[in-house]
This record gives C-alpha cells, structure tokens and sequence, in this order.
C-alpha cells in the first residue's frame, strides 16, 4: 500500500496523519503528506470554512425608514443615495463610490480607488456638479 493510498481514507489534518502513519511504521514528513495532499486535490475538514451564523448587532442601527421604499420621486435632486462596490482591476480589487439621483436614476458623482476610505466618499461628493444644499433626503 502506498502513502498516498492511506492519506485517502484519513480527514485528518497532516500531523495528525503523520502520526497516524507512525502508528502504522511509516516514516513519512509532514510535506510529503502536504504535497501528496495538494496533488490529490484533498483538504482537511477541519480546513474547510463553515458558516457560523452569529447574532450581531453591527449593523442595526437606531435610524428609522425615512425613505420608506418610495424609490420613485417627482422631482429633480429630492433624493440621492449612494452605494459602495468593489471591482477586480488587474490583480487588485479597486473600489467605487457611486452618487445615484432616484428621479431619473443618474449617476451624478462617483469615485473610485484602491482603498475604501471616507475619502473615496468625499471625493464622490465632490465630484457633483449641482448644489447639494437643495437635498431633501440623503438617507445613509
């Protein structure tokens, strides 16, 4: 029976397979094991990310639904939202920061940039060329 024949049968991680195979009489490191593990394609189940779902309350905040859904206005400049994404640019991941006017749904200022700061934001503000001072709603 060869090495790689025994790593398949174990989901353990590669000391506890390399004492398993101490066990056995094999004299084998725990590269070999990494190696022939990578070469068969196996990961350990303990590896494996699982999803824990947590109660947090992070994101709620105390700010009521001002906006209530009422995503389609009348008039020009009554409600701007806004919305941060992230876009893969070569082997980096840029992110843009994009002011959205809900009457006709134009983009009126964006941004974008290696980092998500609140620069990124500042600048997406800065980029509007009309008076935000005529704003009815921003909801945040």
């Amino acid at each position: 029976m060869r090495v790689s024949d025994l790593i398949l049968h174990f989901i353990y991680r590669q000391r506890k397979i390399k004492v398993e195979l101490q066990k056995l009489g094999w004299q084998v490191s725990r590269r070999r094991i990494g190696r022939i593990m990578k070469e068969q394609g196996l990961v350990s189940k303990y590896t494996v990310a699982q999803f824990k779902p947590t109660k947090s309350k992070v994101n709620e905040s105390e700010i009521g639904n001002v906006l209530n859904r009422e995503f389609n206005q009348d008039k020009e400049l009554k409600v701007v939202v806004s919305d941060i994404t992230y876009v893969r640019v070569g082997h980096k991941w840029h992110y843009i920061c994009v002011l959205v006017d809900l009457y006709n749904r134009e983009i009126i200022g964006y941004s974008s940039g290696p980092q998500k700061t609140a620069a990124l934001v500042q600048r997406a503000f800065a980029s509007v060329p009309y008076n935000l001072n005529q704003l009815d709603l921003f909801p945040y």
